[in-house]
């Protein structure tokens, strides 16, 4: 049961921010915009380092001075996997005029949401391999610590999910549409965690690797988007703050409960 709450956190997180799209009038506002997209920046990089990276190093405490072999290794192959999907997955990133991957006929809203949807991926990841990190009993990974990561990201995918539902629906999409594209975009989640905890319960010895694999997808993203668009245009001190923001409450959720 608490494994299952645990997965489904960061899911509900994202719910809730779509429905967001039944209470807010008009268009959000660039400013709340760039605030949340630097929160949920904060929030992704506090927990890849606090998170991810240090108990994957941890982890292989064993290896002696090349202990950071697994985390550099499993980050590098993160980073390489997301550039992958990047370039095979059409997606269009929100205010853009132009759509990334392949060619194709899509919806401008269906690859609004796999953009979304891409970026979900190494969130649902990070949350697996912590979450089989505890299951394991063999590391120092504890059930409050893979719970703060899971809080953690649902709190980032609040925001998350009203920066993709919002737009949408000032783009004329019904307020339903908008809510099930946003809902929809989180799904993967859930999904991701529980074929990491398979992955990682298979081979054990792998999950310094899949820790810090999920860290490098995971700031893949924020340095390819989140960061880049909170930047953009004026009062980009804005984003800065929510990044400020964010990182400190993971952090403190990390340390306080970890």
């Amino acid at each position: 049961m608490q494994l299952a709450a645990g997965l489904l956190l960061p899911f509900i997180g994202t719910t809730l921010g779509s429905a967001c799209v039944f209470f807010m009038k008009g268009q959000m506002k660039p400013l709340i915009q760039k605030i949340l997209l630097g929160f949920a920046s904060g929030v992704m990089v506090a927990a890849s380092v606090w998170s991810l990276l240090i108990p994957s190093m941890e982890m292989s405490e064993n290896m002696g001075k090349y202990a950071f072999i697994p985390a550099a290794a499993g980050f590098l192959l993160g980073i390489f996997f997301l550039l992958m999907m990047d370039q095979a997955v059409p997606h269009l990133h929100m205010g853009a005029e132009k759509s990334e991957g392949p060619k194709c006929s899509l919806k401008k809203t269906t690859m609004l949401v796999l953009a979304v949807t891409l970026h979900n991926i190494p969130e649902g990841m990070a949350v697996g391999v912590v979450f089989a990190g505890m299951l394991s009993r063999n590391t120092e990974i504890t059930m409050a610590g893979a719970f703060a990561l899971s809080i953690g990201i649902a709190i980032q995918n609040f925001p998350e999910g009203a920066i993709i539902s919002m737009p949408l629906k000032s783009e004329g999409t019904g307020k339903g549409k908008a809510f099930l594209y946003g809902m929809l975009s989180g799904a993967v989640e859930p999904v991701a965690a529980g074929i990491t905890i398979l992955l990682a319960g298979f081979i054990t010895p792998v999950l310094p690797y899949l820790l810090s694999f999920a860290a490098g997808a995971m700031l893949y993203v924020v340095v390819e988007e989140l960061i880049p668009e909170a930047s953009e245009g004026e009062h980009s001190n804005i984003g800065t703050i929510g990044f400020a923001a964010g990182f400190v409450l993971m952090m403190i959720l990390d340390v306080a409960l970890g």
